[in-house]
């Protein structure tokens, strides 16, 4: 069965809708409790839940666009090919991990994304899928995510260029 016909049954299984970052999720997990507006961070405009948790699928040669959020986000590998997280801190500084399970290609089953920090995913293996799940602590809302445009990444990060230019779909 090839890899397309695969990730098809698993967004089909899943129930798995198109994402605005690319790919496709479905959130599967929201804490019946939140975290009053007071307790948390000035950077949040509300209350929290304690957490969510996603499915996210991305296929082939699609990419999860650059974007930030608000707190901490840690991706766990499920099956198919290994992503690659594209990651920019706070300082400007670079970095990629490979989520996978093949520890030989030095592949992690989970990475960690700081809060604030700006990151893009691809697949390793551009014939191929990759079947991940995010949690998110305290829990996502859609107004915790920027996806910054193109122009202005490449203001703020010129280094970057060629990254930046492959994974943002925005001016």
């Amino acid at each position: 069965m090839s890899n397309k016909l695969i990730a098809k049954q698993w967004r089909e299984i899943l129930g798995l809708i198109p994402h605005p970052e690319g790919g496709f999720y479905r959130q599967c997990y929201r804490s019946a409790e939140a975290i009053a507006q007071r307790h948390l961070p000035s950077r949040f405009d509300g209350p929290r839940t304690f957490a969510t948790a996603i499915y996210f699928l991305l296929e082939g040669d699609d990419f999860c666009a650059f974007h930030r959020i608000r707190q901490d986000e840690i991706w766990h590998f499920y099956t198919g090919s290994s992503l690659i997280i594209h990651e920019i801190d706070v300082h400007g500084e670079y970095k990629t991990t490979k989520v996978g399970a093949d520890w030989r290609k030095k592949e992690l089953p989970q990475a960690i994304i700081p809060a604030g920090h700006l990151f893009a995913a691809t697949v390793s293996e551009s014939d191929s899928y990759a079947l991940t799940g995010c949690t998110v602590a305290p829990g996502f809302e859609f107004d915790d995510l920027e996806l910054p445009g193109r122009a202005d990444l490449l203001q703020r990060y010129p280094r970057h260029r060629r990254t930046i230019e492959s994974l943002t779909r925005i001016g």
